[in-house]
């Protein structure tokens, strides 16, 4: 009787244990699924801006993109990154420290800035954002992460995209260019990603409101 009650005993904790594997294993489908979706809806967004840019046949640019919900986008799927980023336990660190760009805004010394500087204050620090989210993805190992950082590779693209839609010359700062107190250090792999959110949220939502081709009064 007792050998049959250990026995039915230890049927039942295998049973718990598999259907937690399960359970954790589904999580784990889920979180991967969603992200390839989000990777998905990433890459229709870049075909979208490219085919808006400009089209075959055509011997100028199309309209400029003044839609923010585009730039609305890229947020939402920066900040999902970073909740990813900071849920992770294992395989999510940064290797050593990168070079981010300030987001703090100081809305007179902007407004004081002409549209070049402005777009070029933009442009660098895409560019530094670029360069650190590669640096993350060589350092992370988590496979479902990885679909994150891809998606935020290619929407920075996509940015950029936007911006020569706004007849903003391209532009990629010199080595040594930028100053100090314009960049900082993140030190963590969350903490890259808050930068990343912040600088989409600030300068980059400025520069494109303001945009002169997005103003009513140009055609």
């Amino acid at each position: 009787m007792y050998t049959h009650y250990r026995a039915s005993e230890n049927k039942l904790h295998f049973r718990l244990a598999s259907n937690e594997e399960l359970e954790q294993q589904q999580l784990v489908d889920r979180a991967l699924s969603g992200a390839v979706v989000r990777a998905i809806a990433g890459l229709f967004a870049l075909l979208l801006i490219a085919l808006e840019w400009t089209r075959p046949c055509l011997l100028s640019p199309l309209r400029p993109i003044c839609d923010l919900r585009v730039l609305n986008h890229f947020i939402k799927e920066a900040r999902d990154a970073e909740g990813a980023m900071r849920s992770c336990r294992e395989g999510c660190s940064l290797s050593e420290p990168v070079t981010v760009p300030q987001t703090r805004v100081d809305f007179n010394i902007w407004e004081g800035k002409n549209a070049l500087a402005q777009a070029r204050e933009v442009q660098s620090g895409l560019w530094l954002l670029q360069q650190a989210l590669g640096s993350l993805r060589t350092s992370v190992t988590d496979a479902a992460l990885h679909i994150h950082i891809d998606n935020s590779l290619r929407n920075v693209q996509s940015i950029n995209a936007v911006l020569r839609s706004l007849n903003i010359q391209e532009y990629t700062p010199p080595a040594g260019a930028l100053e100090s107190e314009e960049t900082w250090r993140a030190s963590s792999a969350p903490e890259l990603l808050q930068v990343y959110v912040n600088f989409l949220r600030g300068k980059v939502h400025l520069l494109l409101s303001g945009a002169q081709a997005c103003q009513p009064d140009v055609s």
